[in-house]
């Protein structure tokens, strides 16, 4: 152990040694590479996606042994650090080591959570707001609301999780090179004229490393608008959807990453490239017709009252729209209207509000060739599950004790969709109740593909759920707006019909 110890000493020592303190000097990449200023990098027309999250703690699953390496085949890469060290070559190659802290800190506090998504976490963090009480939206596994630890909080804070650790180290990058290792400090910015290959994969040619929340560290690409949404089309609807239905996908979401940029503010950047985000993959080959879609739209959103909407999209509504509030614990927007998709002559047939599983039965057996995006193969679905099947998921998320078993199903509050907007879970445990509430419900029994769904009891042990769509259902259906482009309509028609009242317009993009 002494000898451990020693090492670690002179390693440490090494890098003192060889750390470097020039100062930058005043050209435009080094004070870039000293300021994130999120909201200026939007009005430039430019997103910061963190691309790899976590990078050098425990759920690191990008640099598994704790390096990166960038690399080009032409030119020379750039680096410069904030504590003053700039380098120049071909490879960079940048690693973790846990330093330890000369005075180690405890860090205390309250978590609420977690949450489904970022939506109902944000309507969390407002109500401790109005509280009083600061508060930050984190996402350090799930989305979670964290407030300051005091000893006189109120009782029913102290019922949330609290968290306590004791911080012994600091997760530290370092450049190495053949001769040196150099302790780097954040934000840390690598570009290059040409396209950097990192850990083998091309990425771009703008990046930084950023500092989180967590104690790790982010890989942050700096990327244009519409290069962002290159990344995005054939990843969300598909490069091979109709030119229509490409061009409404750019359009929203462009809209919906500019309205969301600052959902990762904490941790200095806009947009993750998960679905807690939008999926995003660097471009491998181009794909013309997406390229088209992007160009054709270029710098277009969706507006109501002059401001870019939320632009809620998913994969199939299964023949009905919700709106916000029957899926997310948050207000509703006057552009989201539950709507029978399909043509006028279905819309006769039926109304919403459905307001009961008989309805909601009859609506599901309807011929659901006459929908739009009844292609899609979640358009109808059943679902049968067990009472073990959902005690293990009410085990996971820790909302009943391993003796509890599940005795019944039922949905005790629907939306104007049809939607279940409260689900009841009854144990044998004194008539104890569950009730999972919106997308708690998804988040909790993750297999279910929506909440548009009917209980069917078929035994003591097992239900047989019916229902239709995947995803929330707000806003854009895509398997929708692709049967749409088919039948002729326009990407201005697909739009106006999923959000209503909401108006096309120009971003405008600041000169630089």
């Amino acid at each position: 152990m002494k000898l451990k110890f020693a090492f670690l000493h002179l390693f440490l020592g090494c890098i003192s040694l060889l750390l470097i303190n020039t100062k930058f000097t005043s050209n435009v990449k080094a004070e870039e590479s000293q300021k994130v200023e999120l909201n200026n990098e939007i009005k430039k027309g430019k997103f910061l996606i963190g691309l790899k999250q976590y990078l050098g703690g425990e759920n690191d699953s990008f640099s598994k042994k704790k390096n990166i390496n960038f690399i080009t085949d032409k030119g020379l890469l750039n680096l410069i650090s904030s504590n003053g060290i700039k380098h120049k070559s071909k490879q960079i190659n940048i690693s973790w080591v846990d330093i330890p802290i000369k005075n180690p800190k405890t860090i205390e506090r309250i978590v609420f959570g977690p949450f489904a998504s970022y939506e109902s976490a944000k309507k969390q963090a407002e109500k401790l707001k109005d509280k009083g009480f600061e508060t930050t939206v984190a996402y350090p596994k799930n989305w979670e609301v964290w407030i300051p630890f005091e000893d006189d909080l109120p009782e029913f804070q102290l019922k949330n999780k609290i968290f306590r650790k004791i911080k012994n180290f600091q997760i530290t990058p370092v450049l190495r090179s053949e001769y040196s290792v150099m302790k780097l400090e954040g934000p840390i910015y690598i570009y290059a004229q040409e396209e950097i290959k990192i850990n083998g994969v091309n990425f771009g040619k703008s990046f930084y490393l950023l500092k989180d929340l967590y104690g790790t560290w982010t890989l942050v690409q700096k990327i244009e608008f519409d290069d962002y949404l290159a990344g995005v089309l054939p990843y969300e609807i598909g490069p091979n959807s109709p030119l229509e239905a490409l061009k409404a996908q750019a359009v929203i979401a462009r809209t919906w990453g500019i309205f969301n940029s600052d959902r990762f503010n904490m941790d200095k950047y806009h947009l993750c490239i998960t679905t807690q985000c939008q999926v995003y993959k660097p471009p491998k080959i181009t794909n013309k017709k997406v390229l088209q879609a992007i160009e054709a739209t270029s710098d277009l959103i969706l507006t109501y009252g002059n401001k870019p909407i939320n632009a809620f999209y998913h994969g199939s509504n299964g023949g009905v729209s919700a709106t916000a509030g029957e899926s997310w614990q948050i207000q509703d927007f006057s552009y989201f209207k539950s709507i029978i998709d399909g043509s006028k002559s279905l819309n006769k047939i039926f109304k919403v509000p459905i307001t009961n599983e008989s309805d909601l039965n009859n609506f599901l057996d309807f011929d659901k060739e006459q929908f739009y995006g009844s292609n899609h193969s979640l358009f109808r679905w059943n679902k049968k599950i067990s009472s073990l099947e959902i005690k293990e998921k009410l085990l996971k998320n820790k909302l009943i004790s391993i003796n509890e078993d599940v005795l019944n199903l039922n949905s005790i509050e629907r939306g104007s969709s049809g939607r279940v907007k409260k689900l009841e879970i009854q144990t044998d445990k004194g008539n104890k109740s569950i009730v999972l509430i919106k997308d708690d419900i998804r988040r909790v029994l993750n297999f279910i593909p929506s909440n548009l769904f009917t209980i069917n009891k078929l035994n003591d042990d097992l239900w047989l759920l019916r229902g239709g769509g995947f995803g929330h259902g707000v806003g854009l259906s895509q398997s929708g707006a692709i049967e749409m482009a088919k039948l002729g309509f326009s990407y201005e028609q697909i739009l106006n019909h999923y959000y209503k009242d909401a108006k096309l317009k120009k971003f405008e993009i600041l000169s630089q």
